[in-house]
């Protein structure tokens, strides 16, 4: 496999871009992919076998089940880092070693308590990103392992990228059955 085959599957959408210039187009939309996440991950994975749910996105990957718990675990910490944000000044957010989660016992199991967190958590997501105005999008975060702060308007985007990219593994594992050559 190439290097840049590789980098296709490991980005099947491409890299995060977020505009320079974000519009409120841009934060609607953001925002409307967060919300939906949970219910199109319901969609994907409703009728998949054990068998399926292991399927790897890229060879070395995770398994879609793994990447389920993943979401969960990521899109729980950015709940919590929007709310630092908007009631702290520039707080340093505490980044997680993503690998290491994705070893732990809960990876294997059932995806329900994982769509369950899913689902909570957009909820409230959607809930609090559509009553932000203007002066709340620009408050910032720091982000020590990027050694990078983020306005909460790119935050927003990048957490609809992350939601999109995953689906994107997912539905890459199925139509790979997990092989990948």
């Amino acid at each position: 496999m190439t290097e840049q085959e590789f980098h296709n599957l490991r980005f099947p959408i491409g890299e995060c871009q977020i505009p320079e210039a974000i519009t409120s187009n841009h934060i609607n939309g953001w925002i409307n992919d967060i919300v939906e996440l949970p219910d199109a991950l319901v969609h994907i994975t409703e009728n998949l076998s054990e068998t399926a749910l292991n399927y790897k996105y890229r060879p070395k990957g995770w398994t879609i089940k793994q990447v389920i718990h993943h979401c969960a675990d990521s899109h729980m910490n950015s709940l919590i880092r929007f709310k630092l944000a908007l009631t702290e000044h520039r707080p340093t957010i505490r980044p997680y070693f993503e690998d290491r989660f994705a070893k732990l016992a809960d990876y294997n199991q059932p995806i329900d308590s994982a769509i369950a967190i899913l689902k909570g958590v957009h909820q409230k997501l959607g809930i609090m990103l559509r009553a932000l105005d203007t002066v709340e999008l620009k408050r910032e975060f720091i982000h020590p392992e990027h050694n990078k702060t983020y306005r909460i308007e790119e935050a927003i985007g990048l957490y609809a990228w992350h939601s999109n990219h995953h689906i994107a593994h997912i539905n890459q594992a199925l139509k790979n059955k997990g092989q990948f050559n």
